[in-house]
């Protein structure tokens, strides 16, 4: 069992982000079915399309974004709930006032994450 407080989680910034964050709340050597991330967007932060091998279940923690999955654009919130199936294209851009924060959860298997060509 683990225990601590996500004030003691060092937060990294996301490669492919725009002032984005990502602290592994419980990482893949901790839990052994599921990893918790916990990712940060300051205003007019985000991140692009992408893919990934992985689910995505998110919960958002504070803020608002436009979350798009696939062809469709969602607007999100505090209390929201965002499932993201393995390889969908997806991408978050933060349209609020205040930091966009969320929980993702993911299996622990193999993933690639891969940035898809805006001019596709």
């Amino acid at each position: 069992m683990t225990v601590k407080h996500s004030n003691d989680v060092e937060a990294k910034n996301v490669a492919a982000g725009k002032d984005t964050t990502i602290q592994v709340l419980i990482s893949s050597q901790e839990g052994p079915n599921f990893a918790l991330r916990k990712f940060s967007m300051q205003k007019g932060g985000g991140m692009p399309r992408h893919t990934n091998m992985v689910e995505h279940e998110q919960y958002v923690l504070r803020g608002e974004a436009d979350i798009t999955v696939g062809d469709e654009s969602h607007h999100v919130k505090t209390g929201d709930v965002v499932f993201i199936p393995e390889g969908m294209i997806h991408s978050y851009q933060n349209t609020g006032e205040e930091p966009f924060e969320f929980l993702c959860i993911v299996p622990n298997k193999e993933d690639k994450i891969v940035i898809v060509d805006e001019g596709c």
